[in-house]
Formats: structure tokens, C-alpha cells, sequence
């Protein structure tokens, strides 16, 4: 496996893993490879440091000045990390609780809602890239959860 930081048209970073720098190339060739964040699909190799293992006499480099815990900012350790994640989980399925999962069917009930064509409420579901753009260009209020969610019917 290969690591690469990639760097889409808007700027933003982010690591993506390959099976070789073949695999990289061809998958965005075929347009798979997207930004996490905005979805776009121009992206490209950012600047990297290698991954280089230090020598065995050296002694250990103090963290860089841009590092959280040089800055004043307390460092996140995986505990507190693993904490926020649940945290994250907690608040969400929290405003999900009166919500419906309609599944795949999210875009049309989301536009029939709009149009007055059903009632109002709350619902959650799945929506392509494509539909959710279409649905945000009619007006209609949709956001991304910051979370998947399990379908109903895959929870044991």
C-alpha cells in the first residue's frame, strides 16, 4: 500500500491509500478518486514529506512549532478523539430520533415535501452527489449528516 496527500481545485488536503502509484493514476483517470470534503473530482498529488525511519542513534526531534500542544492547544490523544467520534455519533443519532429513514427514496420525498405535494417531516435517507445538488438548486433545504448512517433493515 502506498500513501499519497492529495489536493483537489478548492484546496483542500487530504491522505488517500493505493495499492500503487498505478492504482492512483488509473482510479483518477476513471474520475474514483474525490475530495472527502466538496466532492470534487479535481484532484491531484499534493507536496509530501516521506515517511523515513530515523536512525537508531539519533535522539528524537522536539514537535515542530505548528504542532497543537507548541501552539497552546492541548494535543488530542486517540482516547479523546475516540470520545469526540462518539460524542458526534450521540448528537446525531439524537436529532435523528424523530426522523424517518426512507432510504434511496430521500430525493423524491424530499422534493414532494418541498413542492407541497406530501406533508412535511423530518426524514433521512441517501442521495447521490447529483441529486443532492439538483435538490439544493430547486431550493430545497437538505445537509449532509457528518455521519453514515445503518439502514434499518442491516442493524441486527
Amino acid at each position: 500500500m502506498i500513501v499519497f496527500d492529495l489536493k483537489c481545485g478548492a484546496g483542500h488536503v487530504f491522505e488517500a491509500w493505493f495499492g500503487s502509484s498505478a492504482a492512483y493514476e488509473g482510479q483518477r483517470a476513471a474520475g474514483l478518486v474525490a475530495c472527502p470534503m466538496c466532492g470534487s473530482a479535481e484532484v491531484a498529488k499534493a507536496v509530501m514529506a516521506p515517511n523515513v525511519g530515523a536512525k537508531g542513534n539519533r535522539v528524537p526531534m522536539p514537535a515542530p512549532a505548528s504542532a497543537p500542544a507548541a501552539q497552546g492547544q492541548p494535543a488530542l490523544s486517540p482516547e479523546m478523539l475516540k470520545a469526540a467520534m462518539a460524542a458526534l455519533a450521540g448528537a446525531q443519532a439524537k436529532l435523528l430520533e424523530g426522523s424517518q429513514w426512507v432510504g434511496t427514496a430521500f430525493a423524491d420525498k424530499a422534493r414532494a415535501m418541498h413542492l407541497g405535494e406530501a406533508p412535511a417531516a423530518p426524514i433521512h435517507g441517501q442521495a447521490s452527489r447529483a441529486e443532492a445538488e439538483a435538490l439544493i438548486e430547486e431550493g430545497v433545504p437538505v445537509a449532509p449528516l457528518p455521519l453514515p448512517v445503518v439502514p434499518p433493515e442491516a442493524c441486527n
